[in-house]
């Protein structure tokens, strides 16, 4: 096949015009007399040469793409679609000689993503509602609708909503204090969100390690971390699993440290029947699109401290005075949610046991259908004290190999699969701020992979189908 996408520098447009027609891409690859990949040429280059007044018989060399982008034979898969866009979909590999051996082209039409947000309830009318009483900024009935109703689930007695998850744990990070010379314990196994927000308080984090079992932050290492310098951890409730609040909660106590719970991806997940957020001084949550309910980006700071929900709602309004208006007491950012987001997020909210019994039955079918499967080994929900979520359906496979080779055969078959989040310390950015060994989250990093997971279950049967015959390769 790749002889049917080449030209020579020295062929002429209307050959390339043949070959671009032959192999149906509507692309060619330009080399020299070697095959070492010289540039590329499309359709539209052509046309627009031949608009220039460039003649069919004169040298492809007139209108083709010197710079282009091309592919390594080493690339992996991710590599290589990270080279492909919306304008460039087909790309030519090369050797180390730098000849063109083959070509990557990405199929962009998954038939299962991961994520995909379902707004079958009452989110068009609330949305329509809020935008005919033209209250569509940070202010509206909405706003306080939802951060009242979203607190009581979270069983909290305040809300504060904010543009998106990250902002929320920077927020909770200021209002607490923290900053300059303050160190915060994180976990190396998490969304970068987590550590970001504290470089951005202007805090040092401390990255640890997690739990082999939970994934979660492990308690015996954030209490090996403390310092005289720490003043705050974040336990992050990785892909809907609680962590350890009692032995957390224990630490911050005889410690006197902060707890700020990132539950980004664990609305309704419980501890001992109680709601995580409600732990810690102040819990964080994301409505990204993937997430569990969304309002396409926001957040939420829940509390039950009304000096901390106070001072939240003046961080996070430009630090203006709630008593006069259009002065300053300190320095504050706009990390305000619209009204219209909010309409969005109330009529989500509504449903969200709906959505957790959905994701539920998706977790479950997943697991029936790959039960002859060995190597794999579902995320943990027999802890005694915690009750997980299903965000996305969460597995490890045996090794790295197998993973790579499970995410491929599947991106085969139209299912975005993803890997787990790289561990914090593996990142050149980051990695100076781990001082301890972090064995379980670089192993659980290598083996974990996330299946897409929906609220709708329309697509349930065809996944049965599709995996009912797998075997991995």
């Amino acid at each position: 096949m790749i002889a049917k996408i080449l030209c020579g520098y020295r062929d002429s447009l209307m050959h390339a015009m043949r070959v671009i027609n032959d192999n149906g891409l509507g692309i060619a690859f330009v080399v020299n007399d070697h095959g070492v990949l010289c540039g590329t040429v499309t359709d539209g280059d052509i046309r627009r040469g031949l608009l220039n007044d460039v003649d069919l018989d004169q040298s492809i060399e007139r209108v083709m793409t010197r710079q282009c982008v091309y592919g390594l034979v080493d690339d992996d898969y991710e590599a290589l679609v990270g080279k492909v866009s919306n304008k460039i979909k087909i790309i030519p590999v090369i050797d180390k000689a730098g000849k063109v051996v083959s070509y990557f082209q990405y199929n962009q039409s998954l038939n299962f993503p991961v994520a995909i947000p379902n707004l079958n309830g009452n989110e068009f009318k609330y949305l329509f509602d809020a935008f005919f009483s033209t209250w569509i900024s940070s202010s509206g009935k909405y706003i306080n609708k939802f951060e009242e109703g979203f607190a009581n689930y979270a069983d909290c007695s305040h809300g504060v909503a904010v543009s998106n998850g990250t902002v929320a744990l920077h927020l909770a990070l200021l209002a607490l204090g923290v900053g300059a010379g303050d160190e915060v314990i994180v976990p190396d196994l998490t969304f970068a969100a987590t550590i970001n927000a504290v470089l951005h308080a202007g805090a040092t984090p401390v990255i640890v390690d997690v739990e082999l079992a939970s994934w979660c932050i492990d308690p015996v290492e954030i209490d090996a971390a403390i310092t005289d310098k720490t003043k705050a951890v974040i336990p992050v409730h990785l892909y809907g699993q609680p962590c350890d609040m009692d032995a957390i909660l224990d630490i911050s106590r005889n410690r006197g440290i902060s707890i700020v719970e990132d539950c980004a991806e664990a609305h309704g997940a419980t501890y001992s029947g109680r709601k995580v957020g409600s732990f810690g001084s102040i819990g964080c949550f994301s409505f990204f699109g993937n997430k569990v309910i969304t309002t396409g980006e926001g957040g939420m700071c829940v509390t039950n401290d009304a000096e901390l929900d106070e001072r939240m709602r003046v961080l996070r309004d430009h630090g203006m005075s709630k008593s006069k208006r259009y002065w300053h007491d300190v320095v504050g950012y706009n990390y305000r949610m619209t009204n219209l987001q909010a309409a969005i997020g109330l009529a989500q909210l509504e449903r969200i046991s709906e959505i957790h019994r959905n994701r539920e039955c998706y977790e479950q079918m997943y697991k029936d259908a790959l039960k002859h499967i060995k190597q794999i080994e579902f995320q943990k929900d027999d802890f005694q004290k915690r009750r997980k979520i299903t965000w996305l359906v969460s597995l490890l496979m045996q090794g790295q190999n197998e993973r790579e080779g499970f995410i491929s055969g599947l991106k085969q078959l139209g299912i975005d699969a993803r890997p787990f989040f790289y561990p914090l310390s593996d990142m050149p950015i980051f990695k100076n701020y781990c001082k301890r060994p972090t064995k379980n989250a670089k192993l659980l990093s290598s083996r974990g992979l996330n299946l897409p997971t929906y609220e709708s279950l329309k697509s349930v049967d065809e996944l049965k189908k599709l995996f009912s015959c797998w075997q991995i390769q």
